[in-house]
C-alpha cells in the first residue's frame, strides 16, 4: 500500500509575492546634495518611489557657491540605500530638445514617468537697468521654456490610469482616459522675487502661469499641477547680512529647510494630496513678501 499522496492531491507552491512597481519620479535641478531638490529626491525615495533626475555642473560651477564633485553619483546612491531605483541624467536645459531627450531615457531606464518635479532654476541677481539681453533670455530659456516643454512632453506621454493612485497597477501606465481620482503630479518651485531679480522673477512668474494651465488642460489625464513657493531657504546662496535679516521676517525665527519643501511635495504627490490642484501654495513659514 501506497502512504504517499497521489499527484493529484498534491499543493503547488505557492508563488513567490512580488512587491507593488515604485511610481517614477522625474526631478529637475538635483545638482547639489544640500539643494532642495535632492531634499524632495530623498524624501519622495523615502516614500516609494523611483527617483530619475537631471543636473547641470556647468551651472553651479559659475555660481558663487561652486560645483560640488561627485554630487549626482552620491545622491543617486543615498536614494538607492532607501530603495529606490535611480537615474541620473546630466542635462542642459537652455536647449529646447533637453526634455525629449531627459524623458527618453528616464522612460528607458526606469518607465514611464507618473510625477514632474520641476526644481531647476537660472539665477542670477541683477534688476531693470542692469540685465543684459543674454542673461534676460537664458532665464526665460532655463525657467520658462524648458519647464513648459518638460510639461508638455509629460503630458504627450502620460499613460496612468485615472482611477488609480501612484503606485497601484496603472498608475504611470495603460491608457487612462476621462476624469478620475487620477495618478499624475505635476509640482513646480518658482519665487515670489522682483526687485533687483528681474530676469529671474518675471520668469518664475510666467512658470507659474504655465503651470496652472496644466492644472486645467491636463485634468483629462487625470494629472494635478501645483506650484510651490518654499520662500527663503539656505542653500548656500545667502549672506550673513541677507540671512539675518530673513531669518528676523520669518514669524517662526528660521530659515527654511529642504525638508520643509520636500514634505509639502511629497503631500501633493501622494493619494491623500490629490484634491489640492491648481493652486500657487506659499510653505514659507509666515516669511513677508
Amino acid at each position: 500500500m501506497n502512504d504517499q499522496p497521489s499527484a493529484s492531491h498534491e499543493q503547488a507552491a505557492p508563488e513567490p509575492a512580488t512587491a507593488p512597481a515604485r511610481p517614477v519620479a522625474l526631478i529637475t535641478g538635483v545638482g547639489r546634495s544640500i539643494g532642495i531638490g535632492a531634499g524632495i529626491a530623498r524624501q519622495l525615495a523615502a516614500s516609494g518611489w523611483d527617483i530619475a533626475f537631471t543636473y547641470w555642473t556647468p551651472y553651479d560651477r559659475r555660481m558663487q557657491w561652486g560645483a560640488e564633485d561627485g554630487a549626482a553619483t552620491s545622491i543617486a546612491r543615498e536614494l538607492a540605500e532607501a530603495g529606490a531605483r535611480t537615474a541620473a541624467i546630466e542635462a542642459d536645459l537652455t536647449g529646447p530638445d533637453a526634455p525629449i531627450r531627459i524623458f527618453d531615457e528616464a522612460e528607458q531606464r526606469l518607465g514611464p514617468v507618473t510625477a514632474l518635479i520641476l526644481s531647476h532654476a537660472e539665477s542670477v541677481d541683477s534688476g531693470l537697468l542692469d540685465t543684459t539681453v543674454e542673461a534676460f533670455d537664458r532665464h526665460f530659456a532655463v525657467n520658462t521654456r524648458a519647464s513648459w516643454l518638460l510639461i508638455r512632453e509629460y503630458g504627450l506621454r502620460f499613460r496612468g490610469e485615472p482611477g488609480s493612485k501612484p503606485g497601484e497597477p496603472g498608475a504611470g501606465r495603460g491608457a487612462g482616459t476621462g476624469r478620475g481620482r487620477g495618478t499624475g503630479r505635476i509640482v513646480a518651485l518658482t519665487s515670489d522675487h522682483t526687485v533687483g531679480n528681474l530676469p529671474y522673477g518675471a520668469s518664475k512668474g510666467a512658470l507659474d502661469r504655465i503651470t496652472l494651465a496644466a492644472a486645467h488642460e491636463l485634468a483629462h489625464l487625470g494629472v494635478t499641477a501645483n506650484v510651490v513657493n518654499p520662500g527663503p531657504v539656505d542653500t548656500g546662496w545667502m549672506n550673513d547680512e541677507l540671512r539675518d535679516a530673513l531669518t528676523q521676517g520669518t514669524p517662526l525665527g528660521r530659515l527654511g529647510t529642504p525638508q520643509d519643501t520636500a514634505h509639502l511635495v511629497d503631500f501633493l504627490c501622494s493619494p491623500q494630496g490629490q484634491w489640492v490642484n491648481g493652486q500657487l501654495l506659499k510653505s514659507n513659514g509666515g516669511a513677508a513678501p
